[in-house]
Order: structure tokens, then sequence, then C-alpha cells
């Protein structure tokens, strides 16, 4: 019957043809990523990538970022200014086009722009469709032109409000709630981070960011300038400020090769981990792609080359890797290309094959020439790849030792861990517990169900400052390996991930509301970011958030997660309250812990995500390095927001 009458309705009429805006008001997250945190900030990513477009075509210097009292945000540049005449086509000005059509801009004629960055290149009009209010201000020709818009519809024509002698555009808007419904506040680290990674990559541009929600001591508004004069030299010695260097100098090569412009900037320091940072047309391609395959090629043969030259491999016993010549080495490889195809997941995976052999020439040349002009600095970079290939072998060892505890123990899996009886792995979750004593707390309270429970015994290894075959041999992180059912390493890359056999949809950490807890949740996420950072960017980490008081009055209970909530609670009793502070998740009985950490209806998990590779790579190192100043100043610059996810 309901199938008769859904045939009956189904008519033309039932195809909604949306256009352009309407559009994107109703699909959101096919343009911009998504609707939570990250597509509010990827907004003003696309507001800036046209001012960078401006600043990359010789045009534009300066970019300014406001954000304003009301969470709505301006950007404005000194380039060329969007055109405002009539738009012969469409009837109305240039402006309004832009504005308001989905693919309009110059970034679609060569002419205007010969590259241009941002991924999706969705632009401004996007921006306009998802905004409650956006004004559009150009100065051009000595007069300053305005249109305003409300959920991406002109208000009014294009018109000359006054005149000027400056030159650009400012774009200010403020994001529609209704679409932004988890939230519309801005987060101030966020754009900074990007604007000053784009600094770097744009070297000579300024950029500046201005927070007039708040003041410093003096009553200033907060703000930031991001200029470099090197570009990726400089960007390299910020992301390793806190490692240790092998060689002198930053390595780097500027140019173009097959006609596509291609920079490379590295340096080898004295960590075990391999920090390849790829951007294209300003974008992170953390799926890598072909400009990071022409990078490895590159400098696999040259540095081959030149280690068999030297004579300081005919001891060796087995072997080189690639992957020995990329440990302890960070490098930024920044190519610009015209028409960029993209592949992988997230679009992030860059797939023009001519990029390969421009890169992995550009690499070439550089490495040659600096190894023959710095012969202590090739010795030293060829003496740490003969330790890597070391270290590697003895890896293998402690990876298979891995594999034949996993086969022997019972079941394959490790004996403290309390495993759950559900098997689809979406269904299952599984809580990683600092200590035997809460995790004993967490086995009675949880849902057996869905819920398994390892308990880890105090702070696991730092993975930062060990070798990886330590790593392998730590009875902690075999145990975590074995329970999650995840390998790691094949004869081709050591590193190599396999999540094929994951048992558990969620990973959550769940440690003490201390300081000592802190640092062990962070030694747990320095683990997975080093070792497995897929299951970050597949959303599979999550921090528990156990509360921090227990408020009483009676037969009255109530719990705090952070002072504020503790004192309202305690007022709201009125007086005579007694107030319990959780050390530990220990003091909490096993009904208490249930109800506050691990009951989905009522706990708060926070998602680990990463905003930022390469921002995300330079705190992990400063956090769980060796140098001691820079970490102490970011623990008193962040500690008032007690945050640690990445």
């Amino acid at each position: 019957m309901s199938e008769e009458i859904n045939k009956q309705n189904y008519t033309a009429d039932s195809i909604q043809a949306l256009e352009g805006m309407e559009h994107v008001r109703m699909r959101p997250s096919m343009y911009i990523g998504d609707v939570g945190i990250r597509g509010l900030h990827h907004l003003v990513y696309e507001v800036v990538d046209n001012s960078i477009d401006e600043a990359m075509a010789g045009h534009c210097d300066t970019i300014n970022v406001i954000i304003n009292e009301n969470n709505s945000i301006s950007v404005k540049d000194n380039g060329r200014g969007i055109p405002v005449g009539m738009h012969k086509k469409e009837g109305v000005s240039a402006l309004e086009v832009v504005m308001t059509k989905i693919g309009a801009g110059g970034k679609f004629d060569k002419d205007s722009y010969k590259v241009s960055g941002g991924l999706h290149g969705v632009g401004v009009s996007v921006v306009n469709a998802l905004s409650n209010h956006l004004r559009a201000t150009v100065y051009l020709d000595g007069k300053i032109w305005e249109q305003e818009y409300e959920k991406g519809k002109a208000l009014y024509p294009a018109k000359t409000i006054g005149e000027t002698t400056d030159k650009g555009t400012m774009v200010t808007f403020l994001p529609d709630p209704s679409i932004f419904s988890q939230t519309t506040e801005y987060n101030y680290e966020t754009l900074a981070t990007r604007l000053r990674e784009l600094s770097f990559l744009n070297k000579k541009v300024t950029l500046t960011l201005t927070d007039k929600r708040t003041t410093n001591d003096e009553g200033e508004f907060i703000t930031e300038t991001f200029h470099s004069d090197e570009g990726l030299p400089e960007f390299i010695r910020y992301l390793d400020a806190t490692r240790e260097p092998l060689t002198t100098n930053v390595i780097s090569i500027e140019g173009e090769k097959n006609g596509v412009p291609v920079e490379v900037a590295m340096i080898y320091n004295t960590s075990y981990s391999e920090n390849l940072h790829s951007y294209v047309n300003n974008i992170n391609t953390h799926e890598g792609g072909t400009h990071l395959a022409g990078f490895r090629r590159g400098l696999t043969a040259t540095l081959k080359k030149y280690a068999d030259d030297s004579g300081m491999l005919k001891n060796l016993k087995f072997e080189i890797a690639g992957d020995d010549f990329r440990e302890g080495l960070t490098a930024i490889i920044s190519v610009k290309v015209a028409e960029p195809q993209f592949e992988g997941q997230t679009k992030t995976k860059l797939g023009n094959r001519e990029v390969t052999a421009a890169v992995s020439q550009a690499v070439s040349e550089m490495l040659q020439d600096y190894l023959e002009e710095n012969p202590n600095d090739a010795k030293v970079i060829v003496q740490k790849v003969i330790l890597a290939a070391t270290a590697r072998h003895a890896a293998r060892k402690a990876r298979e030792l891995v594999q034949r505890k996993t086969v022997m123990s019972i079941g394959g899996l490790p004996g403290k861990l309390s495993d759950c009886s559900e098997t689809d792995p979406e269904k299952c979750e599984i809580f990683l517990v600092e200590g035997d004593s809460a995790g004993g707390t967490a086995k009675q309270g949880r849902d057996r169900a869905f819920q398994a429970i390892l308990p880890l015994r105090g702070k696991i290894l730092n993975v930062e400052k060990a070798m990886q075959h330590k790593v392998f041999e730590n009875e902690e992180i075999r145990n975590m390996f074995t329970a999650l059912g995840v390998s790691i390493g094949t004869e081709d890359d050591p590193r190599a991930l396999n999540l094929s056999k994951l048992r558990y949809n969620k990973v959550v950490i769940m440690c003490d509301a201390d300081v000592d807890g802190s640092h062990i949740a962070t030694l747990i996420l320095t683990f997975f970011f080093r070792y497995m950072k897929e299951l970050i960017e597949n959303g599979h980490i999550y921090i528990a958030t156990p509360p921090l008081y227990l408020v009483k009055k009676g037969q009255k209970r109530e719990y705090a997660w952070n002072d504020n909530q503790r004192d309202m609670i305690a007022l709201n009793m009125g007086g005579g309250v007694n107030i319990q502070r959780y050390k530990g998740l220990g003091e909490m009985n096993a009904e208490q812990l249930w109800d506050t950490t691990m009951n989905p209806e009522y706990r708060t998990l926070r998602q680990v995500t990463i905003d930022n590779l390469t921002e995300a790579d330079r705190v992990f190192s400063m956090l769980m390095g060796d140098e001691v100043p820079p970490r102490r100043e970011f623990i008193e610059k962040n500690a008032v927001y007690a945050k640690i996810d990445a």
C-alpha cells in the first residue's frame, strides 16, 4: 500500500533542482567539509585564500584578519580590488557575480591567476551563502564601493560610498548560527596557526590577526603579525626549534623545474621520527602524493649514491632502505600547480604525475651541491642513516616479538585486558586506564557488553625520545598494539599501519584529572601521533573527562568539572555544602565512575583531532622533547585552558 502511494507521489515535481546558493545552504558539508568548528574556520580560510591569490600574482603584500566583538570576521587586503563593473552576461556588477555565483571568480581565468590556493576552490560565494550577513567593501580607482548580503542574497546593487587613496578588498561576514549550530565562536590560536603557516609559505607577505573580543593588560586588542623574509628555511627552524640539529644549516632550494615552481627545505636532527610536510598551492597535503614521492625518490637516490661513493657502507651487512634516509629528518615540500588533481579519502593527495620528476630533480640537485660543499655534514648524515638502518633491523625483531606474543597469549590478547562480549568493532570501545586500581574500578563499573578495559601501569615510554626497537620492546605499548588488533611494519615500509583488524571504534584515554594524569594522557597521545596517526585522523581517539568535584548537601549530590561549576552548584544549594575534590579515578566507586565518565548517555568525551599537522608535530616535539624553556613557556601560556587535545 505505502509502496503504491510512494509511486503515485513520486513525480517530476518531486525532483528538487537546487541552484547555487540554495544548494550550499542545504548541503554545506559538500562545500566546506563539515559544519562543526573546522567548517567554521574554513570560512575564514576561503576569504584569506582570495587575498593570498592576489599576493601570489604579485598584487598584494598585506592581509589583515580581524575577529570582531560579535565573532564576525573581517579580512582586508591591499590587492587590486574585486572588479565592480557591469558583468555583460549576468547584468549585475562583477562584485555581485563573485559574491553570489558558485564557481565565479578570477581563479578560473588563467590570465588573472596562474595558480590559486585553496583546497575546494569554492570561494567567497560559499562564505556568503553560509553567513547571516556579509559586507563587501572594494577600494578601487579612487572610490569606495560597497554591497551587503543576507544569507547569500544581495540587499542592494553595488554602490559608491566615498573616495579613497587605498586599494584592495575588505570582506566582513557573520556565520549563520542555524547552519553552524555547534558553535559560531572563533578560536584565536587556530586562526593564528594558519596565518603563521601562510606567512612561511608565501614569504614577504605580511599577515596580521587582531582579536577585538579581548584586550591585554594595557587595554589593547590582542594582535599578532606574521611575516617571513626567508620562507621555508624559517619554517623549518620554527618547527625544529625544540630538536637538536645534526647539520649546521637548513638545506633548501627554490626554483622552477619542468614548469612547476618547487620549494624544498630540510634539516636532520637527533630524533628518531620522520617529519615530512607537503603543500600544494598552500594546502597541507597530509596524504602526500606525487610531490612527496618525488622528494623521497630524489633524497634516497642522491644520498645512497653519496654514501656508496664515500665507502662508509662497505662494512654494512644489510641493505639500506628508503626509510633509513628519512629518520630524524624534518622537511617541507611546497609546489605550485596550475591545475592540481587531488585524490585520496579527504582529497588532500596530489595526483599530478608531472610533479614527481620536477621535485625529484630539484631535490637531487640541491642535495648534491650541499653534500659536496659541506663534507662534515654529509658524513654526519650518512652516519645517522647507518644508525637508522641498524635500529630498523632491531625493530623488526621487536615487532616479530609483538606478533609472537599475540599468538602465544590467551586468545591472542593481553592478560590485563578485560574484553567486551560484543564482536562488532563499530559497537565496541576500549578504555586505556591509568593504573591497576582505577582499572579495577572501571572493570566493575563498565557495561561489559561493549566496553573493554586495559589498565596501563604508570607512565608509558616517551616515544619522542626512544628508538623504534625500544618502543616495540615496551610491554605497555605491546599490550596496546595487541589489544587494539593493529599491526605495524612491512618489509617495504617499517612504519606502515594496518587497521583492517582494529577491534574498537572508540579508543578512550581515561586518566586522573591532575598534572600526572595529563602527563600520562600526553604520553599516550604522543605514541598515537607518532605510531598510529591514522587512528587520530579517522576519529577513533577520545579523552574521557572525569569530574573534579562532588558537591553534597544532605541527599543532594552534583558533580562539577571545573571551579566555576563547583561554585555555582554550591551557591544554588545554599550554605552547609560538603565539597569533595577527586584526586584520582581511584577515589570514585564503580557506580560514580559509570555515572560521570563512562555512561554514553551522560559522559563527555573529547574527540582528539588534528587541525594542523605541522603545528601538532611541533607541539608534541616541544612537550615531549629535551628542551625545557619552550615547554615551560607553552604550559604557562596554556595551563589555564587545561586542554590536551592535539
